[in-house]
């Protein structure tokens, strides 16, 4: 999902991954998720993954669209890593995003937590959707987990 803010123009994007009815796990990256900063993310998905690997000997699923930043070739090369510590990417088929659920939170963020709202700045549209998500959070009574990147 990718909203802007009025005055600079400049997006907040977010990469989320949303478990129905238990989890959502979320990062948010000022004009984009590029190759690094989505290996960045997977990585700790990959790390949650393997952890429940060890403890119950269940696999972790993901399921995608067919970004191109998903299918790029840096992002390939990390699969077999990503798959020895449990996490395994399932894509939908091409131009078919409407199959995936989370979409329909996406749309349901923008709707009722963004809606009619206008942004001075990016800072003040992270905000609001971090906002966004713990409403979304406390009102389905799931976990809400934000990955935060080291700016260091």
């Amino acid at each position: 999902m990718e909203q802007t803010s009025t005055r600079y123009g400049r997006r907040i994007s977010i990469l989320g991954l949303w478990q129905p009815a238990n989890g959502f796990e979320y990062a948010l990256s000022q004009g984009g998720f590029k190759g690094n900063s989505y290996i960045e993310v997977m990585d700790w998905v990959a790390q949650k993954a393997s952890r429940t690997l060890a403890e119950t000997g269940r696999i972790t699923v993901i399921v995608q669209d067919n970004g191109s930043l998903q299918r790029s070739r840096l992002v390939q090369q990390q699969w077999p890593r990503w798959q020895e510590q449990g996490l395994f990417i399932f894509f939908l088929p091409p131009y078919c995003s409407e199959m995936n659920p989370i979409e329909t939170q996406w749309r349901q963020l923008k709707a009722h937590e963004i809606a009619g709202q206008m942004f001075d700045n990016e800072y003040d549209l992270a905000m609001t959707v971090i906002e966004g998500m713990e409403a979304r959070s406390n009102a389905g009574n799931y976990s809400l987990e934000r990955f935060i990147f080291n700016s260091a």
